[in-house]
């Protein structure tokens, strides 16, 4: 069964329907702290689980961790000691908070950015961590271990990939902010192909190929989508603003809601379709959107089915409170394979 999950944040509601599509929750966020303790409490989604899974009981609700101090993965990880607390931690969690496993989100090993503090023993020392959260959440019966990965070629060179493999039940590949804030060419920041005369050429198929290709079984692959958009702004009105440099990189544009009411083929902005990435964008003569919307998600979809990924994510849930984005994700992904 293809895996279809949700990251929800504080400020997401998820409701009867969508709870019946989901298979996987993963609670943004929690925390890991530099004496190696995992902090759930207090996250106001936690107040709707219970309901959730009464209304889908497969659904498997996950937390999502994150460092609470800029360098608590790369202290907890180069320990021993701080490793056996997280094996204890997570077997907690486990057991005593009912949640049914833990996703890292460590952006990124080896890489100081996001304001991280990192090391070059990350890359091993990593390894380490998983395999420490591993023996704890088999120590409480078995839950699962995800990890959320960087969708580029420095990710892959920062891990130990056939390792991660090992103890990973599936990684949630970030197929999102292709293009970001790093690019001042506009472009697609979550398209499925690369297109023709894109210099800065990144892709959910090249991604997927490239952890494939690194070890990551595909089926342990999850690729990602947007529910959100990136801006570029004062771009040359030619070739409708697509690829185009920038005085500055892509920045956080609306969500899909806000995209659906205020900016798509309204108020100056035309959608138009790039079929050779299967991405749209707007553009209104000086702003260019990139987003993901139904038609792309069509695509993505069939894309997963097709080549036997392990199923699609997206970050994130408040994006889209009309559920239409999710509700076409279920519809394709459960969909018999056409003819």
């Amino acid at each position: 069964m293809k895996k279809i999950l949700a990251y929800v944040g504080e400020d997401s509601i998820v409701t009867e329907e969508q709870a019946k599509i989901l298979t996987h929750i993963h609670v943004a966020f929690g925390h890991l702290t530099v004496d190696g303790k995992l902090l759930s409490r207090n996250h106001p989604f936690l107040s709707q689980v219970k309901q959730i899974r009464e209304q889908n009981p497969d659904i498997r609700v996950i937390l999502s961790i994150i460092p609470k101090e800029p360098d608590a993965f790369t202290v907890v990880s180069a320990s021993g000691e701080l490793r056996d607390v997280v094996t204890q931690e997570c077997r907690r969690l486990v057991e005593e908070e009912g949640f049914d496993g833990i996703d890292f989100d460590w952006e990124y090993p080896c890489v100081p950015s996001n304001g991280m503090n990192c090391s070059p023993e990350d890359k091993h020392n990593f390894t380490l961590l998983c395999q420490a959260a591993r023996k704890g959440l088999d120590m409480a019966g078995g839950g699962s271990l995800s990890i959320a990965a960087g969708a580029d070629v420095y990710y892959i060179e920062s891990v130990e990939a056939k390792e991660l493999a090992k103890v990973l039940d599936y990684v949630c590949l970030m197929t999102y902010d292709l293009k970001c804030g790093f690019h001042a060419l506009t472009g697609h920041h979550t398209a499925l192909y690369s297109s023709t005369g894109d210099i800065f050429r990144n892709s959910c198929d090249q991604a997927l190929g490239l952890f494939e290709s690194a070890g990551f079984p595909r089926q342990k692959l999850l690729m990602g989508a947007a529910f959100y958009s990136r801006i570029w702004e004062e771009v040359t009105d030619r070739y409708h603003g697509f690829l185009q440099y920038t005085k500055s990189g892509g920045g956080y544009g609306p969500n899909y809601d806000k995209l659906a009411a205020e900016y798509i083929d309204k108020n100056g902005y035309v959608r138009y379709w790039d079929d050779e990435a299967k991405a749209p964008f707007l553009f209104n003569g000086s702003s260019f959107i990139s987003y993901d919307d139904e038609e792309s998600l069509y695509h993505k979809c069939a894309y997963v089915k097709r080549e036997g990924i392990g199923g699609i994510f997206y970050w994130c849930h408040s994006g889209d409170t009309s559920g239409v984005l999710l509700r076409k994700i279920g519809q394709e992904i459960r969909q018999p394979d056409r003819d």
